[in-house]
């Protein structure tokens, strides 16, 4: 019964109808509200006569022509109407429930009401259809009234048990006090007051509180509505033309003497059936919508149920980004604190180094003081000639690159974050496509895949709403200079590592999925950056049994008096690489030896007695460059304890170099290198090495790089 409330309010004032009237285009007005809206144009000017002669009476003054008092008794509320006209050019506004009227115009002046007011003609818009019409000189008379309307809104109050209220209060109506059973209208005290003033003919008026007035207004019979232009007839036949109740009269000497008639009853069931058919379909229609509403409702549910879950798995992805991300700052972090510690490392010894030498040159150089002080000449010349010769040799020493610092302060580490902050940019949604017999393209897990040194690791999954079987994967990579892909791995696993790449190159990987119905589309390309410069220790797994590690594998000795070879870990096909390994501890004057060799080179002789490896082995006077037992280039300089052995491969010129505390032994050591080499030392149980890597070429080879 809710629902109804809208068909039961006035379009103007927005409460429930008082005394509503029909209007010829079927809509409702109280008749109260239908005399506010009225406005009125003069019969004989015209629109262009109205604006020459300027007069001062207003053109949508309210209508005078209904004398007829709203309160009294013998006002019946029938009369006729003219029929429709243009609408007026009046301003409109909104009623409390929204449909736009048309205000009367401001009262006019009194100056304007001295002379007789000429003929005018009412017009009233209807504010729902905005449908004009033009009154006739019975004014909203001419409108029926409708009961039946009225006898649906007591029935509807009744139901509610709402309190009655005024119905000539013109804004927000007060609880009514009395009921006139004469008038048949609920007043409030000041309206009683104002318009049924206890005296005259009203006086036989009788009051009676609302709740009997409503009792007694149900119990009553319905007035029985009579013909509008025959006021004293009652509605006896149906006009089928006109669509409209008539009476006898009407059929006899009215406009409907010539139309087609039908009994009133009998009308009156068939429309009240076809009204019953209509509503059937409408009620199915409003039932479809009841149950679309439910599906709807249910929608507003199971959305704003994804949407969390959706959120929640948003949220999720890019948690796992961040921790990837912070994983990979801590690895980063780590190689900086490395580098950090190799720097302290490297010059701390070169302070130690330096240290020891000043004490010992300080010593010299007292002792030769001591000696310059002696009066004996024989004595002083017997050690004179030594004497010179070991501060010859000492100054020597101090002027080969010694008061050189080994290190640079600058960290030579730049983090290319590009790609990344590229890929965080076109981080965007997709649309996923319905699943077909091939699978879908696999997607690579960023937070997974890395770089150490020359090898790469890349993993890899399916999209999360995918339902195709898949059988394996493919993952194909690029030659690291931008040329065709190659397969590095089939299989059926989601992560692989790829070891063997060359150093500091880009290359670019991808994947794909295939099942028996075909192949995927490839995943989006991956671009790898290795390692510019080689991290590397020794290799416990290939060297000889006698070895002995420390410091995470990368210092060596050996338990053993024979020589025993020991390779680094990592192998180098192409590019340029750098490293160092310095003395920890000489004992009696052994021969170590420092090199490159392949990886099935002997183990348990010299390094370089085979002709697997290209080494220099050295002892505390003088350094040998030995292959395949082939002795060449003896060259002045050996080793001591603290002193240094650089390494330098070339393998973009195919070259082998060595240096003795940053001083180049001899010229090229060798030529013509091709294939894989792994670092190699051979030592005995006199030697103890430690192995420096990461680090930058030396400035005797970068500067003759440099030259054309």
């Amino acid at each position: 019964m809710e629902e109804m409330e809208e068909e039961l309010k006035c379009p103007v004032c927005g409460s429930f109808y008082r005394e509503p009237i029909i209007l010829p285009c079927s809509h409702n007005l109280c008749q109260a509200c239908a005399r506010n809206i009225l406005v009125q144009t003069p019969d004989s000017e015209s629109p262009q006569s109205r604006r020459a002669s300027g007069s001062a009476v207003s053109d949508y003054d309210y209508l005078d022509l209904d004398k007829m008092s709203l309160y009294s008794e013998a006002d019946s509320g029938y009369g006729s109407y003219g029929g429709f006209a243009s609408a007026p050019t009046t301003p409109c506004q909104k009623s409390p429930n929204g449909v736009r009227v048309f205000p009367p115009a401001a009262p006019p002046p009194p100056a304007a009401l001295a002379p007789p007011p000429p003929p005018r003609n009412a017009c009233l818009t209807c504010p729902q259809c905005h449908r004009s019409l033009v009154l006739d000189e019975r004014g909203l008379r001419g409108f029926p009234r409708n009961r039946l309307l009225e006898g649906v809104i007591d029935r509807y109050q009744q139901g509610r048990a709402a309190a009655l209220r005024c119905q000539l209060c013109e804004k927000a109506p007060k609880e009514a006090a009395v009921m006139c059973e004469q008038c048949d209208v609920f007043y409030c005290d000041p309206c009683r007051l104002r318009c049924h003033p206890p005296r005259g003919p009203l006086a036989k008026h009788r009051l009676v509180p609302p709740a009997q007035g409503r009792v007694s207004r149900r119990l009553s019979p319905r007035k029985i509505s009579t013909c509008t232009d025959h006021e004293l007839e009652n509605h006896s036949m149906y006009c089928v033309q006109c669509k409209s109740p008539v009476c006898y009269q009407c059929l006899e000497e009215g406009k409907h003497s010539s139309h087609e008639v039908k009994a009133l009853g009998a009308m009156w069931k068939l429309h009240k059936s076809q009204l019953s058919q209509a509503l059937n379909g409408l009620s199915d229609r409003a039932k479809e919508a009841k149950e679309f509403l439910v599906q709807l409702r249910n929608m507003v549910q199971q959305i704003q149920e994804n949407s969390v879950e959706f959120e929640a798995c948003l949220v999720a992805q890019c948690d796992a980004l961040i921790d990837a991300l912070n994983r990979r700052k801590a690895q980063l972090l780590s190689r900086v604190n490395k580098e950090h510690e190799h720097k302290l490392k490297v010059v701390r010894d070169q302070i130690s180094h330096c240290t020891v030498k000043l004490r010992q040159t300080t010593g010299l150089m007292e002792y030769c003081l001591e000696v310059i002080k002696e009066n004996d000449p024989s004595g002083f010349l017997q050690i004179s000639d030594a004497l010179i010769r070991r501060v010859h040799l000492t100054e020597d020493q101090w002027g080969k690159g010694t008061l050189t610092p080994r290190m640079t302060t600058d960290f030579d580490l730049n983090l290319d974050n590009a790609p990344l902050l590229q890929s965080i940019h076109q981080l965007d949604f997709v649309q996923m496509k319905v699943s077909s017999p091939v699978p879908a393209p696999p997607i690579l897990q960023l937070e997974e895949c890395c770089t150490h040194n020359n090898s790469a690791t890349l993993s890899w999954k399916q999209p999360p709403l995918s339902t195709v079987q898949v059988e394996g994967y493919i993952l194909e990579l690029d030659d690291g200079n931008g040329g065709q892909f190659r397969e590095v791995y089939v299989g059926k696993e989601t992560m692989c590592t790829v070891d063997g790449l060359h150093f500091n190159s880009t290359y670019s990987a991808r994947v794909k999925a295939f099942n028996k119905s075909g192949v995927s589309p490839y995943s989006k390309t991956l671009v790898l950056q290795t390692s510019e410069v080689a991290w590397f220790s020794f290799d416990p797994s290939s060297a000889h049994a006698d070895i002995i590690f420390s410091n995470d594998n990368l210092t060596v000795t050996c338990n053993s008096y024979d020589d025993r070879v020991v390779l680094g870990k990592t192998g180098f096909s192409k590019g340029l690489h750098y490293w160092e390994l310095s003395i920890d501890r000489y004992d009696n004057h052994p021969d170590p030896a420092f090199g490159v060799a392949r990886i099935d080179v002997l183990k348990d002789a010299m390094l370089g007695k085979d002709d697997k490896a290209w080494a220099m082995y050295v002892d505390n006077n003088r350094s040998w460059f030995m292959h395949n037992n082939s002795h060449t280039n003896r060259t002045e300089g050996g080793i001591t304890k603290g002193a240094t052995v650089g390494v330098l491969l070339d393998l973009t010129r195919r070259t082998l170099t060595f240096s003795i505390n940053e001083d180049q032994q001899g010229p090229v050591a060798f030529e013509n290198l091709e294939g894989l080499f792994f670092p190699a030392v051979s030592l005995n149980r006199n030697v103890q090495v430690t192995l420096h890597t990461g680090l930058p070429v030396p400035e005797f080879y970068a500067s003759r790089s440099a030259m054309p």
